[in-house]
């Protein structure tokens, strides 16, 4: 069995965007199903990192061609070039910069990767009659992707799986976005479309598998996960300061403003903590979170790495005392679940977790015993939070002793798409 998995990220592409389907594609050989990987030739991605090639079997099938995406002519528009704040919105742009976003924003529709779609539906409807596949697959963001799913639904009416990886108008900065009600309503139509057509519509969480549910039939969710055999059997000693590491970009909807409150007034109150503590940022952060961190004079306290390898980050994640693990504090909030909360799981340290007690993160937290879940603006319950994981480290015994991880396996994940894939078959 052969599947078409359409990716706009791929290796030597860096960050969260490409370990999903990197790691479908290493493990679907083993359940009977074979990947053939379409992905651009010459995409402008943000963040590299080469070891990822390391990954992709030399035997894989992987079919590029060129794409033209008009960063540079954006750019021009911005103060800051390609400089975004750590995240996908400037939150105080310049003139020039609301000019890119509006421009970005209602004739990019439904991103700016929109002019890969017809060169990709040409491409692609060839292969397709000269090569059997069985299943194609698109993954987004960017959703522009999957239109080339749907149209290549319409002109070969293949089977097809639409994966969201993140929301399309309910991710946590659409509601940012300077659109005009006609923009908004072509997203929303656009949308809609996609999820009535799939065949199959793969989600990463239940709240979004609730919100899709509206329009198809057929959501299924699988998580991310984390895939531990390239650290496993390394031998990694904790920190001996007590350190709160968070791994990833920290954008403005992520500063954990009540956090560096609670921590400027443990540190205030007690000098032991403040001579043992070490706040470690591994990924870019925004102004506004370097902004906080100062006014709470917590900056000499704090370590920023604006990148490292994926093979680094697992590293520093093991060596953590505390992870930390703040999400977006926007509406759509219960719906998050970022990817990193898997190797976290994974480095088996204790999570501090800021989001909703009652979301999807907070859940898998919660039935894997891996940490503990406070409220974005319960600054009284961060400090309580942090002075036990401290009082815990200073009797030697901060540990976690989590279960059932290994559902998150990037293996045993991909062995629940495998059956996806051969039930929409058979």
């Amino acid at each position: 069995m052969k599947v078409l998995i359409i990716t706009y990220y791929w290796p030597p592409a860096g960050g969260s965007g490409v370990q999903r389907w990197l790691k479908f594609v290493k493990y679907l050989p083993q359940f009977g199903v074979t990947p053939v990987v379409f992905t651009p030739q010459n995409a402008n991605y943000p963040i590299l990192d080469e070891t990822l090639q390391q990954e992709v079997a030399p035997d894989i099938e992987v079919l590029k061609i060129p794409i033209k995406e008009p960063n540079s002519f954006l750019s021009f528009f911005s103060k800051k070039k390609n400089k975004e704040s750590a995240g996908f919105l400037d939150p105080n742009p310049s003139f020039f910069g609301k000019m890119a976003q509006y421009i970005r924003a209602n004739y990019f529709i439904p991103d700016a990767r929109k002019f890969w779609i017809k060169p990709s539906v040409k491409f692609l409807s060839k292969y397709l009659v000269n090569n059997k596949i069985d299943v194609v697959i698109t993954t987004g963001p960017p959703h522009s992707l999957h239109l080339i799913g749907l149209q290549l639904k319409e002109l070969h009416h293949v089977k097809w799986i639409a994966d969201f990886r993140d929301p399309w108008t309910e991710i946590d900065y659409f509601h940012q976005l300077p659109l005009t009600e006609k923009a908004k309503n072509k997203h929303e139509q656009l949308e809609k479309e996609v999820l009535e057509k799939a065949d199959v519509v793969l989600v990463v969480g239940k709240e979004m598998q609730k919100s899709f549910s509206k329009f198809s039939k057929n959501v299924k969710v699988i998580t991310n996960g984390f895939d531990n055999e390239v650290i496993e059997d390394i031998a990694i000693e904790v920190d001996k300061s007590f350190s709160l590491v968070h791994i990833g970009m920290m954008n403005a909807d992520r500063n954990p403003i009540h956090l560096w409150k609670a921590l400027k007034e443990i540190i205030d109150n007690n000098e032991d903590f403040a001579s043992k503590f070490q706040l470690k940022l591994i990924g870019k952060i925004a102004d506004e979170v370097e902004q906080s961190l100062k006014e709470n004079e917590l900056w000499q306290y704090t370590q920023v790495i604006s990148y490292l390898p994926h093979n680094e980050v697992l590293t520093y994640q093991k060596r953590a005392q505390v992870l930390l693990l703040p999400v977006n504090n926007v509406p759509s909030a219960k719906a998050i679940i970022t990817g990193k909360v898997f190797e976290y799981l994974q480095a088996k340290r204790p999570i501090l977790a800021i989001a909703p007690p009652d979301g999807d993160l907070a859940d898998i937290i919660h039935t894997t015993n891996s940490g503990v879940v406070v409220d974005f603006n319960n600054e009284q319950s961060l400090k309580k939070a942090i002075l036990e994981l401290y009082n815990s480290y200073i009797l030697g015994n901060l540990k976690v002793d989590s279960t059932d991880i290994d559902q998150y396996h990037r293996k045993s994940l991909t062995k629940k798409l495998s059956t996806i894939i051969k039930e929409l078959n058979s």
